[in-house]
């Protein structure tokens, strides 16, 4: 039964993605997304609801807390972008949606097997072919700068790869010179761990932060970052800022987990406290007087992923502060990005200059956007903030009040910049002209509906924390605080 569970979870999307590709209708095809969305969402409650570890008979895929996290962000993040993908797609049928569903559909299963993988090889294919599959998304607007976006993630994201390959083949062979049965399987290498080289081992780790860390975007491997959410259409860039980049962080804490187990844990969280408060120092620098506000979300997703990495570094209070901000930063970006996406559509432009006023002309797409911006930021009563706040605590309790002090000036700044960027497009004055966008575009509940709902959730994670969700965050973050 656990099996079959597992494998329908793989197979869902997959079978819609293969029906996508061979469904002759333009007008049908999009229905596909919310119908393989919504029953993967019920297999994957289905899956968590288990308190114990699931696991095939060969041990290559399994559900363990980390999973139990990942799995319902991703479904319920995809299912969210699946209803407004329904909206989008009709108001651009002539564009065909072919390559686009089907590409959606493979995204998500890679996504799902990413996440249950519990084999290094198969994790490493699985990560490989989230970027294959999400590539003709970032070009679905097909003009010269999506080309140019597609291509540096293409190319960025193969080099991602091709590092992370040579970290795992140094784990490999650091078992080998440790006198240990060569396996790729994660619990194999958990259990002998403690004998591998130590420094074909620590080779290995600096490959995969840097192979995955780049698919994460910590900086400074994000510079794929700000063109392929300035030029993805927004629900993509929903997907792969929340969705994408949770599945990518999940492999760097596969690591961590084999750092962990062989006494090596000291350096691995300096290097995730390094690349976190690189990211975040990147993120304000460049989020300040930011011209294209799709491209600054592009930074703050750098950010909140430097975010995370400082909060698994410090460890205690603070990773389980991480787990629960990696859930409210991928429903958060999830409104930012699709409330962006109208505003975009309304004025033809991304550049700040030419979208003023969106307050007057998509009331509803306006205040999403700027609700989003301040639960971005941590600002109460979000669930952000929550997290941010308990990251912070876990900082200066531990005694890292230099990192504690830099963390908050970063934040200050980051919510300063992106400020400037959002009052203007919401409270602006609207230009005489409203370049090559939809003119007659009007907020409705196609195209709100779901960043609202989203922002709800955020409002009641940031005001009352069910006992569910507490549990999967404690239970992810115990088992990343176990040492031998």
């Amino acid at each position: 039964m656990e099996n079959n569970l597992l494998a329908l979870l793989l197979l869902l999307p997959f079978c819609g993605s293969v029906l996508a590709f061979s469904l002759p209708s333009d007008r049908l095809r999009p229905l596909l997304l919310p119908l393989c969305a919504t029953p993967h969402l019920a297999l994957t409650f289905l899956v968590i609801q288990s308190g114990r570890p699931l696991t095939t008979a060969n041990g290559w895929i399994g559900v363990d807390p980390l999973s139990r996290l990942i799995l319902p962000v991703i479904s319920l993040l995809f299912l969210g972008c699946s209803f407004y993908a329904v909206g989008y797609l009709r108001c651009r049928i002539a564009w065909g949606n072919r390559n686009f569903v089907g590409c959606l559909l493979l995204f998500l299963s890679a996504m799902t097997l990413a996440t249950i993988s519990r084999h290094l090889g198969l994790l490493w294919v699985a990560v490989e072919t989230t970027t294959v599959a999400s590539a003709p998304l970032i070009y679905y607007n097909r003009n010269r700068l999506s080309m140019e976006a597609t291509w540096k993630y293409l190319l960025l994201g193969s080099v991602g790869i091709a590092l992370a390959m040579l970290g795992i083949l140094f784990i490999a062979y650091a078992g080998l010179a440790g006198g240990e049965h060569v396996s790729l399987q994660l619990d194999d290498i958990l259990h002998g761990a403690a004998n591998y080289s130590r420094p074909w081992l620590r080779a290995g780790f600096v490959f995969l932060l840097v192979g995955f860390g780049l698919k994460v975007g910590f900086a400074p491997l994000h510079t794929w970052k700000p063109d392929a959410y300035g030029e993805a259409p927004g629900l993509v860039g929903a997907l792969l800022a929340g969705g994408l980049t949770s599945v990518a962080f999940l492999a760097l804490l596969r690591t961590l987990q084999i750092m962990d187990a062989a006494s090596e844990a000291v350096m691995a969280r300096e290097a995730f406290l390094a690349m976190g408060l690189l990211s975040i120092a990147f993120a304000a620098v460049f989020v300040v007087r930011q011209p294209d506000f799709k491209r600054m979300l592009a930074y703050s997703s750098v950010e909140h992923m430097g975010i995370l990495a400082i909060g698994i570094s410090v460890g205690g209070v603070a990773t389980f502060g991480a787990m629960l901000h990696l859930i409210n930063n991928a429903l958060t970006k999830g409104v930012l990005f699709l409330a962006a996406a109208n505003i975009h559509r309304r004025f033809g432009s991304k550049k700040v200059a030419d979208a003023r006023g969106a307050i007057s002309l998509v009331p509803l797409s306006a205040t999403l956007f700027l609700l989003g911006f301040l639960a971005i930021t941590g600002s109460p009563p979000f669930a952000p903030f929550i997290s941010e706040f308990t990251i912070l605590q876990g900082v200066f309790s531990n005694g890292h009040f230099v990192t504690g002090g830099l963390f908050l000036f970063f934040l200050a700044v980051i919510f300063i910049g992106m400020g400037s960027t959002v009052l203007s497009v919401v409270f602006g004055t609207p230009p005489e002209k409203t370049g090559t966008g939809y003119e007659n575009y009007r907020d409705t509940f196609a195209t709100t509906g779901v960043p609202l709902i989203m922002l709800l959730i955020i409002f009641v994670l940031g005001v009352y924390l069910p006992d569910p969700v507490r549990h999967i965050c404690a239970d992810a973050a115990a088992l990343l605080e176990v040492r031998p």
